[in-house]
């Protein structure tokens, strides 16, 4: 393994655009919920860590059921008080709209059109939110069923274009100002028909396929997400995949080409269409002084690092994603950890929200982001940076 790191980390080195300089304004936050709280109060302080890791952004989330043209009540009010949280605090929100799992994928015309209201209801409710992602990793059945047609086809992009062109349409009556953000996709899928799973590698090139198809003279998006998970939290970021249909953070000149491949000459931007990467996680093991904290069994092939291991991968990202030019976003996947070891133990912050000890490591690499560091756009720069910051300089 470690041979193969080695020598992917080269070909990274050379795949990465040699700019001169970090990507301006690129917003460096976390997908965490936890702050849709029955009180702003109780809100506040989940959204204070959020502030206090240096974030200034963070991703909500809505889901939708069958039926619905607006979100319950009482499902709307705990997303206010996370919105207001973060509005208090100074941290932009990206708000991800997506169905209640793939048994309620909305494939009919009815269907797109209370999701797309429904979408459209939450940017009226919360008009301080301007960013918002439509759908959630649609390539893998989990949540976008079914993947593939009778006969072997692509079933989930040409369904997921047709939804996020009508979601795109109503926000924008909302307001044209609004950020429409499509994708979401896992980074990896086999294609194979017995898996029910596309890679986002297929799956760009099929919606791509869908949207020229649809004769549309308008855009589908505003920007592009994607979530760059490595094959495993034992990886660092700069580990790239370039004989495989899987899109990492070092595999940005492939979603370039992709993007471009697919939607250039058209009216939706390809090559030069913003990337938001909204899901970027790296887990870390749990120390015996938090056991009580969390409950369950973590599984094997999640590979969890120690804090510092964590907190170095973390700032290591942050380098290779400010050299990415059409990078507007990275979101860390979470603030604080899952209490269920099943599930994510990627945050800066234990379940209980007291701090890891790689969360300094990536205040420090945020700050040195913001005043200009990490200038060498190479996979060594890179790692030099991570090593700085975990070294505290």
């Amino acid at each position: 393994m470690g041979r193969l790191v080695a020598l992917a980390s080269a070909v990274a080195a050379l795949a990465i655009p040699g700019v001169a300089h970090a990507s301006q304004g690129m917003l460096i936050g976390a997908a965490e919920d936890s702050a849709k709280a029955p009180t702003l109060a109780q809100a506040k302080v989940k959204m204070d860590l959020a502030k206090l890791a240096g974030l200034d952004a963070i991703r909500l989330t809505a889901q939708w059921s069958p039926g619905e043209t607006a979100p319950p009540a009482a499902d709307l009010a705990s997303l206010k008080n996370a919105v207001d949280a973060a509005d208090l605090d100074g941290v932009a929100v990206f708000l991800s709209v997506y169905p209640y799992g793939s048994s309620v994928t909305p494939l009919t015309a009815q269907a797109r059109s209370e999701f797309a209201s429904f979408a459209a209801s939450l940017a009226s409710a919360l008009p301080t939110v301007r960013r918002f992602i439509v759908g959630n990793e649609p390539n893998l059945n989990r949540f976008w069923m079914p993947q593939f047609g009778s006969d072997g086809s692509d079933a989930a992009a040409p369904a997921y274009e047709a939804l996020l062109a009508r979601t795109y349409d109503a926000l924008k009556v909302v307001s044209p100002t609004l950020t429409v953000i499509g994708g979401a996709l896992s980074p990896r899928g086999s294609d194979l028909v017995s898996s029910s799973k596309h890679s986002p590698t297929a799956f760009i090139a099929d919606l791509g396929l869908a949207y020229r198809r649809s004769g549309r003279t308008l855009p589908i998006m505003d920007a592009f997400s994607l979530h760059p998970y490595e094959d495993n939290s034992s990886l660092p970021p700069s580990f790239a995949h370039p004989r495989s249909t899987t899109i990492s953070l070092a595999d940005y000149p492939k979603l370039v080409a992709l993007l471009g491949n697919a939607f250039d000459g058209t009216a939706q931007a390809g090559s030069m269409l913003p990337i938001v990467y909204d899901e970027f996680g790296v887990q870390s093991l749990i120390p015996a002084a938090k056991a009580a904290v969390y409950e369950g069994y973590e599984p094997p092939s999640a590979h969890p690092v120690d804090e510092a291991t964590q907190g170095e991968y973390y700032a290591e990202a942050l380098a290779l994603v400010a050299c990415q030019p059409t990078v507007t976003g990275f979101l860390i996947f979470h603030v604080s950890d899952e209490s269920q070891l099943d599930r994510w133990q990627s945050g800066l912050f234990y379940a209980d929200d007291t701090p890891k000890s790689s969360l300094p490591v990536v205040q420090r690499a945020i700050h040195s982001l913001r005043s200009g560091g990490a200038r060498t756009c190479t996979t060594a720069g890179a790692k030099a940076f991570a090593a700085r910051s975990l070294a505290g300089r």
